[in-house]
């Protein structure tokens, strides 16, 4: 019977051990830095890497207290419709961005990024930006991410 048990105990424990065995059920984000304006009081972006937990997630929203709004968005090469921009890199406000199960999404300059408008002023190359990041389930992730001018290499 202590065998039984023994054996009944060691299957539950793999089991419960084997749920995460991927990484965190939740996502992760890390590598978060703020491209400052050139100019004050135009928009700045956000970059960052987000790392998927054990089961797919959705990333809705990026925010910050230093922040008026910031807004998800999506670079693209402009088609050749009618009105389209013809080969110039575009921009598009998405509503959210699926993050696969044990995936990799980067935000990074040409692709997703989250702009960012009505920076506090104070918020200066060197400095950090407190972020949060929203997931349609779970809670927020909150990081600080570094901030560098308009002219200063990513870091």
């Amino acid at each position: 019977m202590a065998r039984r048990l023994a054996i009944l105990g060691l299957a539950i424990a793999a089991a419960l051990g084997g749920c995460h065995k991927n990484g965190p059920p939740q996502p992760t984000v890390d590598r978060a830095w703020v491209r400052l304006p050139a100019v004050p009081g135009r928009p700045g972006a956000a970059y960052f890497t987000i790392h998927g937990g054990s089961d797919p997630a959705r990333l809705v929203a990026v925010s910050s207290p230093s922040v008026q709004s910031v807004e998800l968005h999506e670079s693209m090469k402009g088609g050749t419709p009618p009105g389209a921009m013809g080969g110039m890199m575009e921009m598009a406000r998405i509503a959210g961005v699926d993050v696969p199960a044990g995936g990799t999404l980067a935000f990074a300059p040409g692709g997703y990024h989250a702009m960012l408008f009505g920076i506090d002023p104070k918020l200066t190359p060197g400095g950090t930006l407190k972020l949060s990041f929203r997931f349609a389930q779970g809670q927020p992730v909150t990081l600080d991410a570094k901030a560098v001018g308009a002219g200063d290499p990513a870091p």
